[in-house]
């Protein structure tokens, strides 16, 4: 007779149960979301509610400074932008800047590549 040793399930921490060294996740402050109340409250008008967002995410130089241009009356630019730091957007225009691979950068390069020689402007 052979005897067959299984080994211990691993323990499955069920809703009851908390692990010590799992704490609540730091809270995420999304987009001050109280500042877009308000605004929305005094009527004031937040242009990435009005427009359709795919305005944000253009892929035209041309598009992303209009998107930008936008952003310029918006009474929640600031928290907008702090927001997008925080969570490290990717990609987009937040608080009037535009994030490229979660980096504010100055202007979108358009495609292809790039002229040898510069181009008076």
């Amino acid at each position: 007779m052979s005897t067959v040793i299984t080994p211990p399930l691993p323990s499955v921490p069920t809703d009851k149960t908390v692990k010590a060294d799992q704490a609540d996740p730091p809270e995420v402050t999304l987009m001050q979301l109280t500042a877009i109340d308000e605004a929305d409250t005094l009527g004031l008008p937040i242009p990435c509610r009005a427009f359709d967002p795919e305005v944000f995410f253009a892929e035209t130089p041309a598009d992303v400074e209009y998107a930008k241009s936008l952003c310029g009356t918006c009474p929640v630019k600031a928290s907008c932008l702090a927001g997008a730091l925080e969570r490290r957007e990717p990609w987009g225009v937040w608080g009037g800047e535009l994030f490229v691979q979660g980096v504010v950068v100055a202007r979108k390069r358009p495609r292809g590549r790039p002229r040898k020689t510069e181009v008076m402007a």
